[in-house]
């Protein structure tokens, strides 16, 4: 069995534990470090014991899957709060030479962020000083970004000049020295792989904008990736917290030799050509880095394809992008004219009439699934035929995780054989796992649904709005009654599994400790477990609702 040794970003659900749910559907195995030495949000992990527990957790593993930024600082927030000097870096990154020195057949693939830069002010996740300045650091950084690609105008000149008035020069020198630390440990990254160390590097830009701090020292890392002849070992592309399960398909993909084609449907013309909101480039473009990354391509024609990815996509971009707290009817008027969710849904149900692994990006709406486009589905008895579905967050912790999920399904699909063949022991028609791998890889897509559809586009609202004010409770602080609202959270869970998704599945689903990980209401974690359902192929379900 091949054994991955896995180191997470944070000790989040999205960064711990969805790989882990991913490696269970499969035959790979997925050994994480221990949750008391991953810190938690401003709280660093414990480097030195993390360095050891790889150190002796790789002697039986065949590929390394590692946040650089929870191996040098401690974890994604810890990467933003950090004082260390380059000394500290490199000594922290030594394990890694000593990794390929202990194994050299061992395979690493590393991510690292581009640290992010918040438009907006609060030190929820960054220096105690970002609830004062945060706006006019990011306005700096964007100033700074764009009077180098292109001359600002006498108006932009005068607002920078009056941003950098208000800035003191401390907080100013704080913020820059410690981007610069982190982009040095990026650029020496780079040269890790150009050793061989690195066999696979992914620099995420974490939260970015089309001027700034990220974009501009992306630029400087592609040009040292191409002058170190890294094109096909590095890839610079918005996303963060799903980096985890894109690796973890990519080296899925690695030990099966299996090259999966991916079809991509969207649900407005304009999709493809948006710039999605906290990111820097087309929505399709992103979309190919990602599939790349995770050891796929995108396919020209549905016709051949390993899966189809569907992507309900957004006709505007950026700041008049949807939310999940809007009101369907404040949704930009692009919503109303250019996004066609009748035919998208028609054109899914003959994928899954066809008997197609059909997987669904749901990137319209940001910070959780589009309930309009849901609803329809699951009238139209759709749901219940889909491989796949994410719709969390940002549009590239979407895809990540999605495309993941996706690719493993289509593997043991067996829908694809130009690049992986079929192993010779597996019947016509699929390659062979077990009914708990099957479940599992259920359980995932409900998961999925109950988290993006059920908690961040309805519950987390919902709570926020009625249910916070009476116990005196904020968004980002639960003022001691954590227990409480997570109690009121997980009965309105219930409630939506009973009301949506019971229809879905012959079995029940049965969720368990619910919690909110950081005790604010932005993130939500619990157990999900399919009990008695003896309807594990999605694939039969699509064809019979594709006859109806």
């Amino acid at each position: 069995m091949t054994k991955i040794v896995f180191v997470p970003l944070d000790e989040r659900p999205c960064n711990l534990e969805y790989p882990q749910r991913l490696a269970e559907m499969t035959d790979l195995e997925l050994a994480a470090p221990p949750m008391s030495i991953l810190g938690r949000k401003k709280a660093p992990g414990d480097t030195e014991a993390l360095g050891n527990w790889l150190l002796r957790e790789a002697e039986g593993a065949d590929y390394a899957l590692v946040s650089l930024d929870m191996l040098v600082y401690g974890g994604i927030v810890p990467s933003r709060l950090h004082y260390l000097t380059r000394e500290d870096a490199l000594k922290r990154l030594e394990v890694l030479r000593e990794l390929k020195r202990n194994k050299p057949d061992l395979r690493i693939h590393a991510f690292n962020l581009i640290m992010r830069v918040p438009a907006y002010s609060s030190s929820e996740e960054e220096p105690d000083y970002y609830a004062d300045y945060g706006r006019e650091l990011f306005l700096y950084g964007w100033y700074t970004d764009k009077k180098q690609q292109e001359a600002l105008t006498d108006e932009e000149e005068r607002i920078f000049a009056g941003i950098l008035d208000k800035i003191p020069q401390d907080v100013l020198e704080d913020f820059t020295g410690r981007r610069e630390i982190n982009a040095f440990v990026n650029r020496t990254a780079l040269e890790l792989a150009e050793e061989g160390i690195i066999d696979y590097l992914i620099i995420p830009l974490d939260d970015n904008s089309q001027y700034g701090f990220s974009p501009l020292e992306q630029r400087a890392l592609a040009i040292l990736s191409e002058e170190l002849d890294l094109t096909d070992r590095v890839a610079i592309y918005p996303g963060a917290d799903e980096i985890g399960c894109t690796l973890f398909a990519r080296i899925f993909c690695e030990s099966k030799g299996y090259l999966p084609k991916l079809f991509v449907r969207y649900s407005s013309t304009r999709g493809p050509f948006c710039i999605p909101k906290y990111e820097d480039r087309s929505l399709n473009e992103s979309i190919k880095a990602h599939l790349t990354s995770a050891g796929a391509f995108m396919a020209d024609s549905s016709q051949g394809a390993d899966a189809v990815l569907m992507v309900n996509s957004p006709a505007v971009g950026e700041s008049d992008m949807a939310e999940t707290s809007q009101a369907w009817s404040q949704r930009h008027r692009s919503y109303f004219s250019e996004v066609n969710l009748r035919e998208f849904a028609q054109a899914m149900r003959v994928y899954l009439g066809e008997g197609r692994t059909v997987a669904l990006a749901d990137v319209a709406v940001c910070n959780g699934g589009d309930t309009v486009l849901l609803k329809l589905l699951a009238r139209q008895g759709q749901l219940e035929g889909l491989s796949a579905y994410a719709g969390w967050n940002t549009s590239g912790n979407t895809l990540g995780t999605v495309i993941a999920h996706a690719v493993i399904e289509a593997y043991y699909a067996g829908a694809g054989e130009t690049a992986g063949g079929t192993d010779a022991d597996t019947p016509a028609g699929g390659r062979l796992r077990s009914e708990a791998q099957k479940r599992s890889s259920r359980a995932f897509y409900f998961y999925r649904l109950v988290e993006d559809w059920g908690y961040q586009a309805l519950v987390r609202k919902d709570v926020t709005a009625n249910v916070l004010p009476a116990f005196g409770a904020g968004y980002f602080g639960l003022a001691g009654k954590q227990p409480e609202i997570e109690a009121v959270i997980a009965e309105k869970l219930r409630a939506f599994v009973s009301e949506r998704l019971a229809g879905l599945t012959s079995g029940q689903i049965r969720l368990a400790n619910v919690h909110l990980p950081w005790n604010r209401m932005f993130e939500v974690g619990f157990d999900l477990d399919l009990v008695g359902d003896g309807s594990l192929d999605p694939s039969r379900e699509s064809k019979e609702t594709a006859r109806s």
